[in-house]
């Protein structure tokens, strides 16, 4: 068995390799799956309108500049 990247052999690169793609697949399957399965949640846009103006004339806070 290696026990080091550095004097691993071919086959143990592949095997490394191979590994990760599957595992990197199985990962965005579910991500996925899991994405497209929410419908249950829909958002809807809500609308806010204007009020009526508002003209602040005075005020106690005080002002640095």
């Amino acid at each position: 068995m290696n026990h080091s990247i550095y004097s691993a052999d071919r086959s143990t690169h592949l095997k490394i390799v191979v590994v990760a793609l599957v595992a990197g697949i199985a990962v965005a399957a579910f991500g996925i799956s899991a994405r497209t399965n929410s419908d249950d949640y829909t958002q809807t846009a809500r609308v806010v309108k204007a009020g009526k103006a508002v003209a602040i004339t005075s005020s106690d806070t005080s002002l640095v500049r």
